[in-house]
């Protein structure tokens, strides 16, 4: 299966070596896909664990607490990395 991927906020330009795309196998979760893309970060980097989950509209909350969910063919994961400043 293929799920799109969208990184943004801050530490976006880390994000840059992760596909727009990623193939997975069937019945996989957000957390497989989070391992899975994690590889592709800079040595030692990960996403930062407020980044807030987005599947396909739904918020399920933060990387390092969010609700379980498979995903689907064609499903899109975003990480929206928190914004400060004025």
């Amino acid at each position: 299966m293929k799920i799109r991927v969208v990184v943004t906020g801050r530490n976006y330009h880390t994000a840059a070596p992760v596909p727009e795309e990623l193939e997975l196998g069937e019945g996989q979760s957000v957390d497989n896909a989070l391992a899975a893309l994690t590889q592709y970060l800079p040595e030692g980097q990960s996403f930062p664990g407020s980044c807030l989950v987005v599947v396909s509209g739904q918020h399920l909350g933060t990387v390092s607490k969010h609700q379980p969910r498979s995903l689907r063919d064609g499903d899109e994961l975003a990480l929206i990395a928190p914004v400060a400043g004025g």
